[in-house]
C-alpha cells in the first residue's frame, strides 16, 4: 500500500528528521509528518537563526573594544534588520539542507498536521486533503512551545516569545525579559550587546538555576558589568499593554512591589508539549502533557514511541537527536535487525550549553547536586586568567570547573563559563561516556596554546597538582 510504512515520524525537528534518516539507513520504509516547516523549531527559529544573531552581536562587541587589540574602527553602528535577515537566511539554508536530507534518503514528506487514529496509525489533514497513513511503529516528535503567562500573552508587538524577538519588528530602547534560563540569558546577552537596556527578572535566588551555583555567581556578575539589570528573587506579577510601551509590577526579592516601563518583554518562562489535539491521551502516559517513555522511547502502546521536547527533559536538539537513533535502531532491532544494539539514554551524560556572553557548558552533577547525592567530592576550579591562549586572545575572564567521586575518581561532573566553553564540553562528556576517572584525564596530553588547557589544569587542581595558579 502507497501510505503503508515501517516506521512514520510525527514532526521533523531535530529529533523527528534524525530518527527518519536512520531508520531509511536501516533499511526500513520510513515517512515524515510535518505541519510547518522541515527541520521544526531548532533549525526554523531556535538552535540555529539564535546562534546567527548571537554570532552578529558577538562582532559588533569586538568592533566596539578594536582598540584593545590595537585596531581602529570608527562609526559602528548594529543594523538590526540586516542582523535578522542573516539570521533568516541561515535558517533557510538548513531548512533546504533537511529537505535534501529526505529525498537523499528516500523518505516520503506528508505535509500537515497528523493526528494519531491509533498507536500505528494517523490521519493527515494538508494541502492535498486528509491522508490516512499506517505503518509498523510510529515515532511521535511534535516538540513543544514557549509557555505563556496569562497576563502577558505574546502579541508580536511589545510582548515577545523567543519567535517574535528573532524577527522584531523594531528595536527595543529598554527590554525585559522574564527568565534567565538559556532562551532567557541568549536572547538577553544578544539584546543587550547590539546595545539595548537590558533588565533581566528572575524568580529563583540566582540566574541559570540549573547551573552550578559558582557558574550562576560568575555569569551575573559579568552581565551587570556589561550593563544588564539582573533582578534575582522577583518575579512580574502584571503587565500592562498600553500604546507607549510597557509597565511592568515587579515583586523584589524583599517583597516590595516596583512599577517600572520597558518599551517591550521578552517572555522565557519555560516550555508546554505539543501534544494537544494529536490523538495521544489514551495511546501513552502523560504528566503535565508530556508522554512518558522507556530509556529507548517506548510508550505503553505497542508500536508508539515518542522522543524530544514532548517527552521529559532536558529539553536540548541534542539529547533529541540522540533519542531518535536510539528510538529507530530499537525499532529496527524489533523488525529482526540483528545487527543494531541500540543502547538506552543516559541523562547524566547529556551536555547543556548557553551561548550568551560569557558561554555557559555543563554535564552531569553539580557541586551541590553531587554532595546531595551523598558523594564525598574532590572539586578543582581553574581560572581562564591563568591560561596563555584565553589572555592571547583577550577572553581572561571565566573557568572551568571539575567534580570528582573521592572514593573512586570518577568524573561527576564539569562546568564551564568563558569563551568557546560550547566547542570544549565534549572532551568532558566523551570522558563520562566511557566512565572516565581522573587517572585518565591527568595522562591525557592537551595541545597547547590553547583554551582546553584549562580543563586539563581543572583536573589537576581537583588534586592539588594545578600548574598554573
Amino acid at each position: 500500500m502507497a501510505n503503508s510504512y515501517d516506521v512514520i515520524v510525527l514532526g521533523s525537528g531535530p529529533g523527528g528528521y534524525v530518527a527518519a534518516i536512520r531508520a531509511a539507513q536501516l533499511g526500513l520504509k520510513t515517512a515524515i509528518v510535518e505541519r510547518e516547516l522541515l527541520g521544526g523549531i531548532c533549525l526554523n527559529w531556535g538552535c540555529i537563526p539564535t546562534k546567527a544573531l548571537l554570532r552578529s552581536a558577538e562582532i559588533f562587541h569586538y568592533m566596539q573594544h578594536a582598540k584593545d587589540y590595537g585596531l581602529a574602527a570608527k562609526e559602528i553602528s548594529a543594523d538590526l534588520e540586516a542582523i535578522v535577515k542573516r539570521s533568516r537566511g541561515v535558517a533557510r539554508q538548513l531548512n533546504q539542507g533537511v529537505t535534501h536530507l529526505m529525498k537523499k534518503n528516500k523518505i516520503t514528506v506528508h505535509m500537515g498536521g497528523g493526528v494519531l487514529t491509533g498507536p500505528t496509525s494517523l490521519t493527515v489533514k494538508g494541502e492535498k486533503g486528509e491522508e490516512k497513513l499506517t505503518a509498523k511503529h510510529v515515532i511521535v516528535a511534535v516538540g513543544a512551545r514557549a509557555r505563556e503567562l496569562p497576563f502577558a500573552k505574546a502579541d508580536g508587538k511589545r510582548i515577545w516569545t523567543y519567535r517574535h524577538a528573532m524577527t522584531p519588528p523594531e528595536m527595543p530602547s529598554k527590554l525585559l525579559v522574564m527568565g534567565s534560563g538559556a532562551i532567557g540569558i541568549e536572547f538577553a546577552s544578544f539584546y543587550n550587546d547590539i546595545g539595548v537596556d537590558v533588565t533581566v527578572v528572575e524568580m529563583l535566588d540566582r540566574v541559570v538555576p540549573v547551573e552550578d551555583a559558582d557558574v550562576s555567581a560568575f555569569l551575573e556578575k559579568a552581565l551587570k558589568k556589561q550593563g544588564m539589570a539582573i533582578l534575582t528573587g522577583a518575579g512580574v506579577e502584571a503587565i500592562e499593554n498600553g500604546p507607549k510601551g510597557i509597565t511592568a509590577r515587579i515583586k523584589n526579592k524583599d517583597g516590595k512591589v516596583e512599577t517600572h516601563e520597558f518599551s517591550h518583554v521578552i517572555s522565557a518562562v519555560g516550555i508546554v508539549p505539543n501534544t494537544e489535539n494529536i490523538g495521544i491521551e489514551k495511546l501513552a502516559d502523560m504528566d503535565r502533557g508530556f508522554i512518558q517513555i522507556d530509556d529507548y522511547g517506548r510508550t505503553k502502546s505497542k508500536g508508539l514511541w515518542a522522543i524530544g521536547d514532548c517527552t521529559p527533559g532536558p529539553w536540548l536538539a541534542h539529547k533529541a537527536s540522540h533519542e531518535g537513533v536510539t528510538a529507530a535502531e530499537a525499532i529496527a532491532q524489533e523488525l529482526g535487525n540483528k545487527e543494531v544494539h541500540p543502547h538506552g539514554l543516559d541523562r547524566n551524560n547529556i551536555p547543556g550549553c548557553t551561548y550568551c556572553h560569557p558561554q555557559i557548558a555543563s554535564v552531569g552533577l553539580t557541586e551541590a547536586k553531587a554532595r546531595e547525592a551523598g558523594y564525598q567530592v574532590r572539586v578543582g576550579t581553574f581560572p581562564f586568567i591563568g591560561n596563555g591562549k584565553a589572555i592571547a586572545l583577550g577572553e581572561p575572564e571565566g573557568f572551568v570547573k571539575t567534580v570528582f567521586d573521592a572514593k573512586t575518581g570518577e568524573l561527576l561532573g564539569a562546568h564551564m563559563v568563558g569563551a568557546e566553553v560550547t566547542e570544549m564540553i565534549q572532551g568532558y562528556v566523551v570522558g563520562k561516556t566511557l566512565e572516565t576517572t581522573e587517572a585518565e584525564l591527568m595522562q591525557t596530553v592537551f595541545p597547547h596554546p590553547t583554551i582546553s588547557e584549562s580543563m586539563h589544569e581543572s583536573v589537576l587542581g581537583a588534586y592539588g597538582r594545578a600548574l598554573h595558579i
